[in-house]
């Protein structure tokens, strides 16, 4: 195999995988990625078997062939070399040489044959977003998705298409037990069985997914493969598995009798838990807030290093209500939010507390109270 291409269009590729391949090393091809040269260009692939990723890179072939070698090395490689073309030459016994300039490596591969099969979905069979869209609401829920490896059914944020008087809409979903984020856009995706259904997508996925998003406006394909789903953009295909378990009934969460309603400028309120926070304790970031007519009140006390508080004026005329909550939850909310105001649903001290966008009632985010 030998094929040349630009240093530039190389390290995008080689950069864009980082994030999929194996870090652990259990099984040794996890940790390579599979160069697979054609006729029209290049294809990098990596897995972890979990998360797959196969993207197309236009590139001057010689010689078809496929080779895999080292992920984290070639990109190491490939980003110290000078802004030249760069040759690439698998040879028989999977050594690899790679030239630029007046550099010269030879790295060890390893066979392609034992590189896991990376399915090639239906384009016909995969339906389209736009990327925009899915990338607000990836931002507006992914904060709340579990780290807790024991809780797997929270470990990705669950997606699932439902229809009213004829309109398509998509809800995701994603909570740790302690928060919760809801957001629901129209799309006309209703016609896919999975997603009726409801499906979780696994927390790496979702973080390469939302990189997807990113790249351009191109828009992105969506589609599933027995217990996959399959992404497409552009060049990419991304394949991951669905996390197996029963997302828990969200709406039993969401609190239905807050009655007390508090508009609170969301700039000001962000600025002023980032403020409190600080003399927060390091493990419950527990701050208070105490609601009174017009004004909010938020404060924070630490035996070991002192207390804070502030006060500022907010649109509420219900009865005086105190309630603690994690300070860090309340600003990663309110950092995914872009309105000027927020709504503070409350019901009593002990009960959850709800945020929502003052225009958006297609967006919630549920915090569980602490004791304080």
């Amino acid at each position: 195999m030998h094929f040349t291409i630009e240093k530039e269009v190389l390290l995008k590729g080689l950069a864009r995988i980082q994030g999929v391949v194996e870090k652990r090393n259990t099984i040794p091809i996890l940790s390579n990625v599979l160069f697979e040269a054609t006729e029209k260009g290049i294809f990098l692939t990596a897995t972890d078997l979990e998360v797959g990723m196969r993207s197309f890179y236009p590139a001057s072939v010689s010689t078809p062939g496929r080779v895999t070698v080292s992920a984290k090395k070639i990109y190491e490689i490939t980003k110290e070399l000078p802004e030249s073309e760069i040759s690439f030459i698998a040879k028989e016994n999977c050594w690899i040489e790679i030239r630029c300039g007046k550099a010269l490596f030879n790295i060890v591969g390893l066979s392609a044959d034992e590189f896991p099969y990376f399915p090639q979905p239906d384009q016909d069979k995969l339906v389209s977003i736009d990327s925009h869209l899915l990338k607000e609401m990836i931002d507006k829920t992914a904060f709340s998705i579990s780290t807790d490896e024991t809780k797997y059914n929270l470990n990705g944020i669950f997606f699932q298409a439902s229809e009213n008087d004829t309109i398509s809409h998509l809800t995701l979903v994603a909570t740790d037990g302690h928060r919760l984020a809801l957001i629901k856009r129209i799309l006309g995706i209703s016609n896919i069985e999975e997603l009726i259904k409801g499906v979780i997508f696994p927390r790496k996925g979702i973080f390469e997914l939302k990189k997807m998003t990113e790249d351009s406006e191109s828009p992105i394909y969506l589609g599933f493969l027995d217990n996959n789903a399959v992404i497409k953009k552009d060049q990419t295909v991304v394949i991951m598995r669905l996390v197996d378990g029963e997302f828990p009934d969200y709406n039993r969460v969401i609190p239905k009798a807050n009655e007390y309603t508090a508009t609170i400028a969301r700039d000001e309120f962000l600025h002023a838990l980032r403020r409190m926070s600080i003399l927060s304790s390091e493990k419950s970031r527990g701050i208070k807030l105490s609601l009174h007519q017009g004004n909010l009140e938020i404060s924070s006390s630490n035996p070991e290093l002192g207390d804070a508080r502030e006060d500022f004026e907010v649109a509420y005329d219900g009865p005086e209500i105190a309630v603690g909550f994690n300070a860090r939850y309340l600003i990663d909310i309110l950092q995914a939010l872009d309105t000027e105001k927020v709504l503070l649903k409350v019901k009593d001290n002990l009960s959850p507390g709800l945020l929502v966008p003052e225009q958006d009632e297609d967006y919630l985010a549920v915090v569980m109270p602490m004791r304080l």
